[in-house]
């Protein structure tokens, strides 16, 4: 039983990890459309900020499923 909770916990990590980058990322892309059909004189400016918070935002997933692994293969197995 308790293997069975550490599994579903490691998938929930991985999951719900994803589905909030890609909310996130979604939404970050359309601000950074938005302000830059607003202020096409910033878009230089606006790109290093998009890249910088995308990466941010790209490394909590990774994060997640690095601690997912971990505990599918160290604490389940």
């Amino acid at each position: 039983m308790e293997q069975a909770l550490l599994v579903i916990a490691a998938a929930l990590m991985m999951g719900l990890g994803a589905v909030g980058a890609a909310i996130g990322i979604g939404v970050l892309g359309g601000r950074f459309l938005e302000g830059a059909a607003r202020q096409p004189e910033l878009i230089p400016m606006l790109r290093t900020q998009f890249f910088i918070v995308m990466g941010l935002t790209d490394a909590v997933p990774m994060i997640a499923v690095g601690l997912g692994m971990y505990v599918l293969f160290a604490l389940a197995g």
